[in-house]
């Protein structure tokens, strides 16, 4: 054989050993990256925002700072914002007689399953003392309503029928006497009724730094307790210090309280970056912390169960580093969350309230210059990024 012929052979087949191996070397960095990805999902609710829920609001309405949200046995979502004293005066054109638009909606909202208004009612009027800054809606087992408020002189809670008719207040306006006051409250943020045992779990709040549990029907307060089940003390904390042990005192605010299927009441302890779990006779059981080197306003803002039988999952709001937290609730482990900072849909700006309809969809309420009402919807479970899934929006 000439040798340009041999040269020319051994070339060609030099050129197929090294695509072979080019090949084998792509396929294996193809499974590689595969593999890596495949270990950094985990198992978990999914979940995508519906940026056409709910409907636009009538009346050119608006909504002020959202502070509070809850979904009723009909899947109906109930909000409550501040309206006017936290819009701006350009906001409210129409109520300033200055434009053509915009005035702040009534306090308190009912929304259909559709993203439909209901109706809405609430404010100041006789019989009762409305709080300056209401915060925390619930609704209970009998469809009465529940609100809170965390003015500096909001001590006290309303409750009225799921219409508006006022039933009772607990408490007076401007006589609160500490978190060991048996009478008043300390500038409340959440209430949570029990339906089995008529009893109403508040978190005890933006002063006070207890769960206090009342007599759903009378009012009358039952007991109380602080953090690991102390009694509470209204003891200056100091600036939080993450490095630090964990205060044996709630922080102000104690933000959230709910009870789990299996007799677990959980309690956000928000600028201390904790979840504590107690039994309801407030018997310390466990707690975990989230986001732990969060500062100002805290990681631990409100929570929602999953509504699969067992409540397998707890959906953690952390209004300041502006996500939900997927978190196992048997370990108390997180093990990924979604959103980030912005407005447009499946972003947050302050996300301060959250809930879950029979269906497994998230709902959320935005305070500061967030003031808005977003849904979530439960697709299944699946596989998800572990830690951060950043802005859950819709898969075309």
């Amino acid at each position: 054989m000439k040798p340009q012929f041999r040269n020319l052979r051994w070339s060609r087949l030099l050129s197929v050993v090294v695509l072979l191996l080019a090949t084998l070397g792509l396929t294996y960095s193809l499974i590689q990256q595969r593999l890596h990805a495949q270990a950094k999902t985990v198992e978990a609710p999914v979940f995508e925002v519906d940026p056409l829920w709910p409907k636009p609001l009538p009346n050119h309405w608006l909504l002020g700072m959202a502070i509070g949200i809850w979904v009723d046995d009909k899947d109906h979502v109930w909000i409550i914002h501040r309206g006017a004293s936290t819009l701006h005066f350009n906001e409210l054109a129409l109520t300033n007689k200055v434009g053509e638009c915009c005035a702040a909606a009534p306090p308190v909202l009912e929304f259909d399953p559709q993203g439909r208004l209901v109706q809405a009612w609430g404010g100041p009027a006789a019989g009762y003392e409305w709080p300056d800054s209401n915060h925390g809606i619930h609704i209970d087992h009998k469809g009465n309503v529940w609100i809170g408020g965390n003015g500096e002189k909001d001590a006290h809670i309303l409750k009225f029928t799921r219409d508006g008719k006022f039933l009772m207040q607990m408490g007076k306006y401007g006589a609160s006497k500490g978190s060991n006051d048996p009478d008043n409250f300390g500038r409340v943020a959440k209430i949570w009724v029990d339906p089995k045992t008529n009893e109403a779990y508040v978190a005890d709040g933006y002063k006070n730094k207890r769960i206090a549990v009342l007599d759903a029907d009378t009012g009358k307060m039952k007991r109380y307790w602080g953090a690991y089940g102390n009694k509470p003390s209204d003891a200056d904390l100091g600036k939080f210090d993450p490095a630090a042990a964990p205060p044996q005192q709630f922080r102000n605010p104690v933000h959230c309280v709910e009870r789990s299927v299996d007799n677990l009441v959980y309690v956000c302890d928000r600028q201390a970056n904790r979840l504590q779990v107690f039994k309801p006779d407030g018997t310390f059981v466990r707690e975990a912390h989230f986001a732990k080197e969060t500062l100002a306003s805290g990681a631990v803002w409100d929570i929602a169960f999953s509504r699969d039988p067992q409540q397998k999952f707890i959906f953690l709001a952390d209004g300041t580093n502006e996500k939900v937290r997927i978190v196992v609730r048997e370990t108390l482990q997180e093990i990924t969350n979604f959103g980030d900072g912005g407005r447009q849909p499946g972003q947050f700006y302050g996300v301060h309230s959250i809930a879950t309809d029979s269906k497994g969809n998230i709902y959320t309420t935005e305070t500061y210059e967030g003031k808005r009402l977003q849904k979530f919807v439960y697709k299944g479970m699946g596989q998800v990024a572990m830690g951060d899934q950043g802005v859950v929006w819709p898969k075309r």
